[in-house]
């Protein structure tokens, strides 16, 4: 074994092409992750194989020449934009004699250096502890006991059980704390229902200008910058929308290509936002060079967390560095479909305030019901809800409440409430009601 050094910031990038052509915007994508972990990178090793290499995964003549390449660059570090097994990684490192991580390693990196809340940090430190778990075997080969002799036995088996039950022990703790925020932050998401606050998710692929949106929208101070996963908390804040409810805007996570599973088991709380959002808006880099393979790639992600089938509105960013005008596309119904407009310079900001009053508009009813004294658990039923505005109490012994909920909400009372038709005094347009 070797000593690995203390830091780690000259590297090699290792990139092959497995399968199909080569992506040139996926190969700078490779390079933008590694400069935003701070890496220096040194030189990128290129290469085609049909199928990796069981054991070194480049093959033993690609390992040579990146090996070379490490020498030669006084490298303390390459990072292969693959997923390695813990064998593959351990063969590498003892071949390269320098440290190798892979990209899942690469991207958990990242996101401990921009984790800030407390909750982000302990979502990292599960998804590390969760990858590290499978990395044990061999860390201590120094102790190892099968060495046999005399002099040469020792605690090393010992030491990986210690580790592996430290490690086991460890992500209960960090389980049971993310339980305990998940439950927190339930109690919010419970209030907004309540109240029926629709939520509006942003999301999309990484350094797509979400967070700077989401700061010209509600005037809120989350760090954006011009790199990939600038940021990572997830913050809410109320929007108010010209002539229609005001709603809650929820800024969320990039996503990126072949996205870690550790990560997005981790953050799953956190992206239960998006799964619970009445409408989510795609922000998507209209510079970006195939805007649609990234599209792809969102897409992938919501429906692995389970929000496929939330309504989406597109939202084209960047136009200031494209040229294009900002503008309001419909759809043959004539509904909201995409909006161009650029966060940073505030073009076309009012397109998507009509895009998005357009299709928030109707969620909340408002109206009057006159309620018999026998309709007590519809009264108390309402309250629970949140959607009593004011109430009266006539001399007949009726209750004249002015309500103001969802549809959704009324049908929902008409169905298991006993709600009728003739307690509507005044509003409520709705089928339903």
């Amino acid at each position: 074994m070797f000593e690995r050094p203390r830091s780690g910031e000259r590297a090699v990038l290792v990139r092959l092409i497995l399968d199909g052509s080569e992506d040139p915007q996926e190969s700078a994508e490779f390079r933008e992750l590694a400069v935003a972990a701070g890496a220096e990178c040194v030189a990128l090793i290129t290469g085609r194989r049909s199928t990796p290499d069981p054991r070194l995964f480049a093959g033993s003549g690609k390992a040579a020449e990146i090996r070379e390449a490490a020498q030669q660059g006084e490298a303390e570090l390459v990072i292969f934009d693959h997923a390695l097994s813990p064998s593959q990684e351990r063969n590498l490192e003892a071949f390269l004699q320098c440290r190798v991580i892979s990209r899942t390693g690469l991207i958990l990196d990242i996101f401990a250096q921009r984790a800030r809340s407390f909750e982000g940090k302990l979502q990292v430190e599960l998804a590390q502890l969760r990858h590290l778990s499978t990395r044990l075997v061999r860390g201590w080969t120094h102790l190892e006991r099968q060495r046999g002799g005399i002099g040469l036995r020792g605690p090393g088996e010992t030491q990986l059980e210690t580790d592996r039950r430290l490690l086991a022990d460890r992500i209960r703790q960090i389980r049971l704390r993310l339980d305990r925020v998940d439950r927190q932050r339930e109690q919010g998401r419970r209030a907004r229902r309540k109240a029926d606050l629709p939520t509006v998710s942003v999301v999309g692929y990484t350094n797509a200008g979400k967070s700077t949106l989401f700061n010209a929208l509600t005037q809120a101070d989350v760090y954006a910058a011009d790199q990939l996963f600038a940021t990572l908390d997830p913050t809410v804040r109320r929007l108010d929308l010209p002539g229609a409810e005001p709603v809650a805007l929820a800024d969320t996570v990039g996503f990126i290509s072949r996205l870690p599973h550790e990560l997005v088991a981790a953050f799953r709380a956190t992206l239960r936002e998006t799964c619970e959002a009445r409408l989510l808006l795609h922000i998507i880099d209209a510079s970006h060079p195939d805007p649609e393979a990234v599209i792809a790639q969102v897409e992938t992600v919501l429906a692995e967390i389970g929000a496929a089938e939330i309504p989406r509105l597109q939202v084209f960013n960047k136009i200031d560095l494209t040229g294009d005008l900002p503008r309001l596309e419909r759809d043959a119904e004539g509904q909201a479909r995409a909006v161009w407009l650029s966060a940073t310079t505030g073009a076309g900001i009012d397109g998507l305030m009509i895009a998005l009053t357009e299709r928030l508009r109707g969620a909340a009813a408002h109206g009057w019901l006159c309620l018999p004294a026998a309709a007590a658990r519809l009264r108390s039923r309402l309250f629970s809800l949140g959607a009593v505005v004011t109430e009266q109490h006539e001399p007949s012994g009726e209750w004249l409440i002015e309500v103001r909920t969802s549809f959704g909400n009324l049908d929902l009372l008409r169905r298991k409430e006993g709600l009728r038709a003739e307690w509507v005094r005044s509003g409520f347009a709705s089928p339903a009601v």
